[in-house]
């Protein structure tokens, strides 16, 4: 049962609500400062998922390979065009009612769906719960989803609600798709897989605070290789040693 996925899109629809009925209620201060602790709360669970690692050459070779890829196939570009596409879908259904002008309506749309849809903690965290029945990460990226939902729609409206339709139908592919390979998958497999999505959020964490933008879209390929490079390195190259 994906509950972890249903109430993370339960969060974003309801966390929208409240921000449109709360308006411009919330000073500009306010909004920025309750988003350094959305950041480190997204550092503190990636720090408590990072110490299960059992190959830690593999993690950090996923990592740095994984990132590579994205960052040669521009991965973080096609995921924001991909943003662009939904947002078009979402203004034809919820017009721009904001006091933001056109483009800076569309920017933020773009940049809260991009946020809600395609983040490394949310891709992980339904992984992780579709192979190991898990929620805690997405559990947890709930409340932090909330009351982001919330701060942006005191600037956007009730539009930042319906981001939870494609966010619940992707996290809901990924959820199904767990569930395959997870038979296919050892304990130290699972691990190094939940490790090395603690680093991505330590990564995201990073970005919400502002200290670093490092390219978390293209690192979620390392996501991909680092369960077959977990295999590779136990049963293949350790024997070797």
């Amino acid at each position: 049962m994906p509950i972890g996925v249903i109430v993370n899109a339960l969060s974003v629809v309801f966390g929208g609500i409240l921000g449109g009925l709360l308006g411009h209620r919330l000073t500009n201060e306010f909004k920025a400062q309750i988003t350094l602790v959305f950041g480190v709360c997204s550092m503190g669970m990636g720090i408590n998922t990072i110490p299960l690692m059992q190959n830690m050459p593999a993690v950090i070779f996923a990592m740095i390979i994984g990132t590579a890829i994205g960052l040669a196939i521009h991965l973080g570009d096609k995921i924001n065009k991909g943003g662009e596409l939904m947002q078009k879908a979402v203004c034809k259904i919820v017009p721009n009612t904001s006091n933001l002008s056109e483009e800076e309506f569309m920017i933020t749309l773009v940049t809260i769906i991009v946020l809600f849809c395609a983040s490394g903690t949310g891709i992980y965290g339904s992984l992780d719960s579709g192979m190991s029945g898990d929620h805690t990460i997405l559990l947890s990226k709930s409340i932090l989803d909330f009351f982001t939902a919330m701060i942006f729609a005191c600037n956007l409206g009730y539009v930042v609600s319906l981001v939870a339709v494609p966010q619940c139908i992707i996290f809901l592919i990924l959820f199904a798709f767990a569930k395959i390979i997870f038979p296919l998958t050892t304990p130290e497999m699972i691990a190094d897989f939940k490790a090395c999505g603690g680093f991505i959020m330590v990564a995201t964490g990073f970005r919400m605070v502002k200290l670093k933008n490092f390219p978390v879209a293209d690192m979620i390929p390392a996501m991909v290789l680092v369960m077959p490079l977990s295999y590779a390195w136990a049963t293949i190259v350790m024997p070797l040693f």
